[in-house]
């Protein structure tokens, strides 16, 4: 049977046509010069990229209840959304679009269409939307609402709407970091021109000459750079200067360095404020070092936590079976060793509770059949053999 049965709602290809306003919008052309984007920003795109990075990176799980606990499913339905969820992307690349509209493009938001195939009634695209040119249109009750979107409006139950952090006033929406960024990625801006133009030196002399100021020469501009082009730039490179004592004194000047004027301690602060706005470890940004139990932590918060929304978001919208459900798994992601892996595998398989095969997957190895089967620590038999010890029958035999 249909794991799709809503009739599908048909749409004039007209009246999809982008309008050129959203077009402009969603390429970030908002007509202000000066203008940047937090997108553009690169401490901004360094965390939101690792967090859409990371969460497309774990694989889409169709499963379903049962006496015996819960299994994975492999059906039609787990291939669309796993393998193939929209027409001329993957599902890495799909769900890279959703988690960064999420975290930026879409405020908090993230919409894709349900397009159903007519003639078998199942699950054709789940086509993202272009989050800068969608209007959501309230109703009078909270959770009661329409999309806008380039001059077409829909319905809630003919998208997916993946949600974060919502909204206190339309819980049925999101709201995202912009507001919270602007000012924070606005001094960091500033602070980047800064520590440019002292690294340049532009506004910082290597050399200071002390002039008598009693010279006619001083007393204009021409003067000056007369006095410094006879005493300096007519010196060739590598001989020394040749000065009269009297007239001039020459002074080396160390500049300020950016320690000195604090740039380093403050673009730090904002560095580990957007790291914590966004919810990624401060060495993403390059403050810290890397440390492992930090980042696993932020695999099992801040990576599980918007996988759950999509996750639960999907078997909301798609699935009507009451004992399926969607499931992200996140178990490659953590930082394992290889010894680790084998180690925890290892003692998996010499409690009963993990076959030797699935182990060599953890590791990147094909099966072996020779390797299917249960075995017990104690010399590693079989589980159906360990009735036929002979120590269980009182040892009197050579078995």
């Amino acid at each position: 049977m249909p794991f799709w049965n809503r009739k599908p709602k048909t749409r004039s290809t007209d009246d999809a046509a982008p309008a050129p306003v959203a077009i402009q919008i969603a390429l970030g052309d908002t007509g202000t010069v000066g203008y940047t984007r937090l997108s553009d920003h690169p401490d901004v795109l360094i965390a939101v990229d690792k967090i859409a990075d990371l969460v497309s990176s774990m694989t889409i799980h169709l499963v379903q209840n049962s006496d015996t606990g819960d299994k994975r499913v492999r059906n039609a339905l787990s291939r669309k959304i796993d393998i193939e969820p929209c027409k001329n992307m993957t599902r890495k690349t799909w769900l890279y679009k959703i988690v960064r509209d999420l975290l930026l493009d879409g405020d908090g938001n993230s919409l894709l269409h349900i397009e159903v195939d007519p003639e078998t009634g199942l699950i054709d695209s789940l086509t993202p939307f272009q989050m800068p040119a969608v209007i959501y249109n309230d109703g009078k009750k909270m959770m009661d609402y329409s999309i806008d979107y380039n001059g077409v409006t829909y319905q809630p139950d003919e998208v997916v709407h993946f949600v974060l952090n919502p909204h206190p006033y339309y819980p049925y929406r999101g709201t995202g970091y912009r507001v919270a960024l602007r000012d924070i990625v606005k001094g960091l801006s500033q602070a980047q021109k800064t520590k440019q133009n002292f690294m340049s030196g532009k506004y910082m002399p290597t050399l200071i000459l002390a002039v008598d100021a009693l010279t006619e020469e001083m007393g204009t501009k021409e003067g000056r750079d007369k006095i410094l082009q006879k005493y300096v730039d007519d010196t060739e490179g590598g001989k020394p200067w040749v000065i009269p004592a009297d007239l001039l004194n020459v002074h080396q000047v160390t500049p300020l360095s950016l320690k000195d004027i604090a740039i380093i301690e403050g673009m730090e602060i904002d560095k580990k404020t957007i790291a914590g706005l966004i919810g990624v470890p401060a060495f993403f940004l390059g403050v810290g070092e890397f440390k492992k139990e930090e980042y696993n932590h932020f695999v099992n918060s801040r990576i599980l936590s918007i996988g759950q929304r999509i996750a639960q978001t999907l078997t909301r919208d798609l699935l009507f079976s009451p004992d399926l459900y969607i499931r992200l798994n996140p178990r490659s992601l953590y930082a394992y060793d290889l010894s680790e892996m084998v180690e925890a595998g290892t003692q998996m398989i010499d409690r009963n509770t993990m076959r030797r095969n699935e182990l060599r997957d953890w590791i990147g190895m094909d099966p072996d059949a020779e390797m299917e089967e249960l075995i017990i620590l104690e010399n590693y038999i079989p589980s159906t053999m360990l009735g036929k010890q002979s120590k269980l029958k009182g040892g009197d035999t050579s078995e």
